[in-house]
């Protein structure tokens, strides 16, 4: 029987095409203990209002402002900065009318009020929680700060799938560009790449976009939410090589 794997670093309060991977997977890996992308999601991520798209960036500490070298793992939030009431208020504001807006509240305000000092401890749990709330409740978590695995771009990718017992890798589409697929058969690990391919559906502040925060989405359709990411039969993943 095939366990399917899903390797990915943490970001804030991500888009569903996240939470499909986290459902397919029988194991998903918080890829943690890469080097910080400063211009990437892992601390921001974007909401729309009625002024238009806007992002939510959670700052981040480094010395001298300079954040290259950081990794992941290390990456500290800045507490001195009121940034969660802002971000809470910002949602309040641009969902207030929203159908199930105050469905959510409650959950979206304990997230504000915890004060972890990393990054991926307040990325990471709050992903969990969101993912429980979308039904998901098979899939295994792993940190891969945990494992200490080293290697090369694929080889680790491969060796992480070994230690956690994947038989099968699902992968976003971009890494199309780096993956080796030949580690992957070489290991005999089967590889896919994701088609994120999903329904529209009503948002409070048009035109539509289809890549905001799933808080967009939880906030229009409530329950039904599932139903816009994998119960779409078109989203599939996408057999093959690079």
């Amino acid at each position: 029987m095939s366990v399917v794997g899903v390797i990915l670093q943490p970001s804030y309060v991500p888009w569903r095409g996240v939470f499909d991977l986290i459902h397919r997977a029988d194991v998903f890996v918080f890829y943690d203990d890469v080097q910080y992308d400063k211009h990437g999601w892992r601390n921001r991520n974007r909401i729309k209002t009625s002024a238009g798209t806007q992002w939510l960036t959670i700052p981040v500490s480094s010395k001298g402002n300079v954040t290259e070298g950081l990794m992941l793992s290390d990456a500290r939030i800045t507490w001195n900065q009121d940034w969660a009431r802002k971000h809470a208020m910002t949602l309040r504001q641009s969902y207030a009318r929203a159908p199930f807006y105050a469905t959510y509240a409650p959950l979206i305000d304990s997230f504000y009020a915890t004060r972890p000092e990393r990054l991926i401890d307040f990325t990471i749990e709050t992903t969990l929680a969101l993912a429980k709330l979308l039904g998901i409740t098979t899939t295994r978590f792993v940190r891969s700060s945990e494992l200490g695995i080293k290697g090369a771009k694929t080889e680790r990718l491969v060796r992480i799938l070994e230690t956690v017992g994947a038989t099968h890798y699902i992968s976003g589409p971009s890494a199309k560009e780096y993956i080796d697929d030949a580690l992957f058969a070489e290991a005999k690990i089967g590889l896919e790449y994701m088609i994120y391919d999903y329904p529209e559906y009503e948002q409070l502040h048009p035109p539509y976009d289809p890549g905001v925060s799933i808080l967009d989405l939880l906030f229009m359709k409530g329950a039904q939410a599932p139903e816009y990411i994998w119960g779409n039969k078109t989203a599939r993943a996408q057999s093959g090589t690079a």
